[in-house]
C-alpha cells in the first residue's frame, strides 16, 4: 500500500482515539455533576431534618415545662396531698 494510505489510517486512528477519550471525559464530568447535585440534595435534606429535630426538641422541652407546672398546680390543689411532702 501507498504511504499516504498509512498516514490516513494513522490520522483516522488518532482521531477515533481522541474522540473516545473526549467522550469518556465528558461522560465522567456529567457523572461528577450528577453526584454533586445528589450530594447537595442530600445535604439539604439533612439540614431540613436537623431543623425539624430542633423544633421537636424545643416543643418537647416546652411540653415538659408545662407538664411540670401542671403537676405543681395539681399538687397545690390536691386535698389529699400531705403538706409535709411540699417541704
Amino acid at each position: 500500500m501507498a504511504t499516504w494510505i498509512w498516514i490516513v489510517i494513522a490520522v483516522a486512528a488518532v482521531v477515533v482515539v481522541g474522540l473516545a477519550v473526549l467522550a469518556s471525559m465528558q461522560r465522567r464530568r456529567k457523572e461528577m455533576e450528577e453526584r454533586r447535585k445528589q450530594a447537595q440534595e442530600l445535604r439539604a435534606e439533612a439540614d431540613s431534618r436537623e431543623q425539624l429535630a430542633r423544633e421537636y426538641e424545643e416543643h418537647a422541652r416546652n411540653a415538659r415545662q408545662v407538664a411540670a407546672e401542671v403537676g405543681a398546680r395539681a399538687d397545690q390543689v390536691d386535698p389529699d396531698r400531705d403538706v409535709a411532702e411540699n417541704d
